[in-house]
């Protein structure tokens, strides 16, 4: 079954009706919540696993919960049966119904029966939650969707998703707000399949060894190589050219600590207690975040009480200056005589596993994995709210 979206234009005068339908919620009626999860991108799985956290947390009698799987592929799927996909591990398209998006701006979700337009369920949704890590859902492109079909979701916007996403742009806005961050380098990589010499030669007169080869759009460690000399400088590349057209070259952080930082709210965002992870691989890679399960984390991180509040002001700074809303994790590198702090980056989409730091951090501050959604989904509404006040005409 060929899955697919319909922006159905002739639907554009339902929008008032569909809008009250909407506010229906702060009477009685539980607020409708899509769990978006899956994704074109190789943290499929990993959504798969946050989407299933989120499931079993979420407050069933406070909320309706329709999960809305996409497909490797990139087919949005609908499942009634939320629990059979993703016991599965990942979304496939056999037993699921295509997804008609009503569009503009009437948050309906019409499943079809994959023939033809006619509608066999409604489903209008108040709020999205996203659970996508990753190229097409974590990039700014899912948010634009649901920007265009007047959703609220929770998370940054496209805006503050695209430029984290990127780690390139990430660092040229850091770099700009003036926030501290490791030496580093970025290659097209058609420039690195036409002149491998000369990007080699560029490595060396700027670094020194060992140095992280990183896709620049890809996170969960995915496509990252830490490189010890010239030999494996190619292989490195190579690695990190299959998943993105942009590569990034980075400094070795050395004996430095790496602490976390999980950031809440919109515009008066809040700081969570310090977490330390401590690699039970050489570094903190996707075996070690997913599947070994060998490396600690040490939560509050030990740190001094100045370093504990210096680093948490570095993460809300770091929030504002990509427009972040919602929700972030920010990843420092510290130097053992804590006299230095890196920034290394922000996750605007951060992993929702059980073992994922950020509702661990939340968690430690008391705020506990079930109020932890309540709460991003408040800000999604509440950000939605604010949007509203926006002139769409003169």
């Amino acid at each position: 079954m060929e899955a697919q979206i319909y922006l159905n234009l002739r639907h554009y005068w339902c929008v008032f009706s569909s809008l009250a339908k909407r506010r229906v919620y702060f009477m009685s009626v539980k607020i409708r919540v899509g769990v978006l999860f899956g994704g074109r991108s190789c943290e499929h799985e990993v959504s798969v696993t946050s989407a299933r956290s989120v499931l079993e947390a979420i407050d069933v009698e406070k909320y309706d919960v329709t999960m809305i799987g996409i497909s490797k592929e990139g087919g949005w799927l609908l499942a009634d049966d939320a629990r059979k996909v993703l016991s599965a591990g990942t979304v496939q398209g056999d037993d699921l119904v295509p997804v008609l998006l009503d569009y503009p701006g009437s948050s309906d979700l019409i499943p079809s029966n994959g023939n033809t337009l006619e509608s066999v369920d409604h489903r209008s949704v108040d709020v999205v939650f996203p659970i996508l890590h990753g190229p097409y859902g974590e990039d700014g492109t899912v948010q634009g969707l649901l920007e265009l079909a007047g959703i609220a979701y929770v998370g940054a916007g496209v805006g503050g998703s695209a430029v984290s996403m990127d780690k390139e742009l990430m660092k040229r806005v850091f770099h700009a707000e003036g926030l501290e961050q490791l030496p580093y380098l970025v290659f097209r990589r058609r420039r690195w399949q036409r002149e491998p010499m000369q990007v080699q030669s560029e490595v060396e007169e700027e670094l020194i060894y060992p140095v992280f080869v990183k896709p620049a759009n890809l996170g969960s460690s995915v496509g990252i190589t830490k490189v010890h000399d010239a030999s494996e400088l190619k292989d490195g590349m190579n690695e990190a050219a299959r998943y993105d057209g942009k590569i990034l070259v980075e400094a070795d952080a050395g004996d430095c600590r790496e602490i976390e930082c999980a950031v809440l709210g919109n515009d008066d965002p809040k700081a969570s207690v310090l977490g330390e992870i401590v690699p039970g691989n050489e570094f903190y890679d996707y075996n070690a975040k997913y599947i070994d399960d060998n490396s600690d984390f040490v939560i509050p991180a030990r740190l001094s009480e100045h370093t504990t509040e210096h680093v948490r002001c570095l993460a809300l700074q770091a929030f504002g200056a990509v427009d972040a809303s919602g929700m972030a994790r920010v990843d420092f590198f510290v130097t053992p005589d804590e006299s230095k702090v890196y920034l290394n980056e922000i996750n605007t989409i951060p992993g929702f596993t059980p073992i994922s730091m950020y509702p661990k951090l939340w968690q430690a501050s008391g705020l506990d994995y079930g109020e932890l959604i309540d709460r991003l989904i408040e800000l999604a509404l509440e950000r939605r709210d604010d949007r509203k006040q926006n002139l769409s005409s003169l």
